[in-house]
């Protein structure tokens, strides 16, 4: 029959993704508006997201952490062009957005030395290929698979090369091992819901130390420009953006912050999106037409949490036939003001892909499974 309870909030994307409950633009502290971000008000506010956001997440006290342009995608691009090309580079991709980074470093900056350890959808690649002695760049969340590593176990502590992990879709939402890691990057929109536009920079001094005495032997643009005369823009890093934020975002990011605090910081952040995969779960274990796109527990994504179809109906179509199905699901859901965007990434293989972060009820989740089942019934049976 068809479900008569429906989710809250029925925004489901995996980016932008879910504001966090309750939120409205009047509550935004709107005085900054119309100044200049270097006025010494607007300053501290920006000043004001990496205290914050440093605090929340427990970053070291000798990480460096600042805001830089383009989202996750400009800062992680600022630190491959930046800083590679030292010493052979590892890259680990098992979904697009990690594939994209391998395009970066073999097509674009064409590194001598470059290994690329690739996996399917749903899985890993063999992360025990990874040389201490490299530089090894790798996503800790596959956003477009479901997929993220399970630990850092396979890196070494005592690394001579540098690590760089894109972490968009994990921070706020997964415990990372920030020892092993000496760059970082993420973005508002992904982590708490935030606007887009601004990406978040975090180096260990290892990477500090790489910005300081290494100079690649190619053009940076203004935007990728982190040292000046061989000695890093400290600048960055205590508020002072290299191009111009939007405050507006920034407000809305600092009101982000406050209530990720009020759930109980990152433990309650972590244990919301936890309670999100449990719930997605539960459901799948005894539903059966639809399964994880990651077969192996342990590798699951607790934020893009993604599913495959495996009724032999849709199972016997060919992929365009398949899109076709999950194109129709997702109209029919949407129209029912149930589910929006829930349609699985474009290069991923045809199914569903939730978001399960810490902005997302787990009340919502709950709520959402009656109606894939009732929506799944409806298309499978014309």
């Amino acid at each position: 029959m068809k479900p008569t309870a429906k989710p809250g909030n029925p925004n489901f994307s995996s980016g932008p993704t879910s504001k966090r409950p309750g939120w409205t633009i009047d509550q935004l502290d709107l005085a900054s508006l119309g100044r200049s971000h270097r006025a010494k008000g607007p300053k501290a506010r920006i000043q004001k997201v990496i205290t914050e956001s440093r605090e929340i997440l427990g970053l070291p006290e000798h990480y460096l952490l600042g805001i830089v342009p383009a989202s996750d995608t400009g800062a992680f691009e600022m630190a491959l062009w930046g800083m590679l090309g030292e010493r052979p580079v590892d890259v680990f991709a098992w979904e697009s957005f990690g594939e994209g980074w391998v395009t970066d470093i073999e097509k674009q900056l064409k590194l001598k030395g470059t290994s690329a350890y690739l996996a399917g959808y749903g899985q890993l690649p063999d992360l025990s290929q990874a040389n201490s002695q490299h530089d090894i760049v790798f996503p800790w969340n596959g956003t477009t698979s479901g997929v993220r590593v399970p630990d850092a176990e396979w890196i070494a502590a005592d690394r001579e090369g540098l690590t760089f992990c894109d972490a968009t879709s994990a921070v706020f939402a997964m415990p990372v091992d920030w020892p092993k890691l000496d760059v970082i990057t993420w973005s508002w929109q992904k982590a708490l819901g935030g606007e887009g536009s601004h990406g978040m920079l975090a180096l260990s001094p290892r990477a500090i130390a790489r910005l300081e005495h290494f100079q690649p032997d190619r053009p940076l643009p203004k935007i990728f420009r982190l040292t000046k005369s061989g000695k890093l823009i400290a600048d960055i890093f205590a508020g002072s953006t290299i191009n111009t934020p939007s405050l507006l975002a920034v407000e809305d990011q600092l009101d982000a912050l406050c209530w990720a605090k009020s759930v109980g910081s990152l433990p309650g952040l972590i244990q919301r999106s936890e309670n999100n995969l449990a719930a997605v779960s539960d459901w799948v274990e005894k539903t059966d037409w639809i399964a994880f796109l990651a077969e192996d527990e342990s590798i699951r994504s607790s934020t893009s949490i993604c599913l495959k179809i495996i009724d032999p109906w849709f199972s016997s179509k060919d992929v365009n036939a398949q899109s076709a199905v999950i194109k129709e699901l997702v109209a029919l859901l949407e129209s029912e003001g149930v589910a929006h965007d829930i349609a699985g990434y474009r290069d991923a293989p045809p199914g569903l892909r939730i978001w399960g972060g810490g902005t997302v009820n787990t009340s919502d989740i709950t709520s959402l499974l009656p109606w894939l089942d009732w929506g799944w019934q409806q298309i499978s049976a014309n």
